[in-house]
């Protein structure tokens, strides 16, 4: 027989380490779709670094780790970093480059959550429900709320066309509403003609979208991508969604032109600190609809998040080139 954490050959049993720790529902699905020539670890962000030097796979919703952690672990045995989430910013990229270590997003497993999340803001926003809710319970039946709008034949401008960005236009495929898009790199035509998406330079759009949804990922390039020039540009009617990364929109020059009415209305998922500062300006007003960074992870994206992890880990563990790494990492892998 095998010993403990050894495979029929005697070799090491290849480790995954998940943090932070799970309920148990979560760790219920982990479970299930796990893979069983591996050992499966669950540890607190506190027992990480030690449990990182008996690591081949490390995956989870990982925050910062010293750079001198990481090029260690990568020196004993330590190969891939799977995130579950899409967003990386958290994560010591540099540090992960120094230690020459591969990491990973969840490969669009949340993109259809997110979507969902981001255009029931849209709505939300342009039919000011939050308004509407708060003149009910305040026995204002239909009044004082200010215009409404609908989406239809509007035009909804998507910021960044990746994995969550096409979702967001292949869900409002049907709506009758113009599609326009702005990326760093343009989708080829016949994608564009599949989702029925239009190019725009950054300022155009915001010139001319009824509703703007920022999909793009934190990084020095795209922090305060948003800014006060940029909402400057957008129409009076317009309301601007943000269910990326806080830093992407500057809070201060947004909260300063919903304070003034200057745009319609804005819905928030995410914030430059998490949770929200209780001095943030955008507590106080009444015309942004604010979600606590809640559009990924619903039930049924778990099991996409795991089967996304477990394959791409057993991409790696067959000598194959993992898929999903981040794009400051990737010159390092090609």
């Amino acid at each position: 027989m095998p010993t403990p954490g050894a495979t029929m050959d005697g070799m090491p049993q290849p480790t995954i380490v998940y943090a932070p720790l799970m309920d148990a529902e979560v760790r219920a699905i982990a479970d299930e779709l796990r893979p069983r020539a591996f050992e499966f670890r669950n540890v607190a962000p506190a027992e990480l670094g030690d449990a990182l030097l008996d690591a081949d796979y490390l995956c989870g919703f990982i925050g910062p780790i010293p750079t001198d952690v990481l090029v260690a672990a990568a020196g004993e045995r330590l190969k891939l970093v799977q995130l579950m989430s899409a967003g990386y910013d958290r994560f010591n990229i540099e540090g992960a480059r120094a230690a020459h270590l591969p990491v990973a997003d969840n490969g669009g497993a949340n993109a259809i959550a997110v979507a969902e999340h981001a255009i029931m803001l849209i709505l939300s926003a342009l039919k000011r429900v939050h308004a509407l809710d708060a003149a009910v319970r305040q026995a204002r039946w239909r009044g004082g709320v200010g215009r409404v709008y609908e989406l239809y034949r509007s035009t909804v401008g998507i910021v960044g066309m990746g994995r969550i960005g096409r979702e967001v236009a292949r869900r409002l495929a049907g709506w009758e509403a113009e599609l326009i898009y702005y990326d760093p790199i343009r989708l080829p035509a016949d994608v564009e003609l599949e989702l029925h998406v239009k190019y725009a330079e950054l300022d155009q759009l915001l010139r001319t979208a009824d509703a703007v949804t920022v999909h793009v990922p934190l990084n020095a390039r795209t922090r305060n991508l948003i800014d006060a020039e940029s909402l400057s540009l957008m129409k009076p009617s317009a309301v601007l969604v943000n269910t990326a990364r806080g830093g992407l929109v500057d809070e201060e020059a947004l909260a300063a032109v919903l304070r003034d009415d200057q745009i319609l209305g804005a819905g928030l998922d995410v914030f430059s600190h998490e949770p929200i500062s209780a001095d943030s300006p955008l507590l106080d007003l009444t015309n942004v609809i604010l979600t606590p960074h809640s559009a990924g992870p619903t039930w049924q994206s778990f099991p996409r998040r795991f089967a996304n992890c477990f394959a791409n880990i057993e991409r790696v563990q067959r000598g194959e080139k993992p898929a999903w790494i981040v794009e400051e990492l990737a010159d390092l892998f090609r």
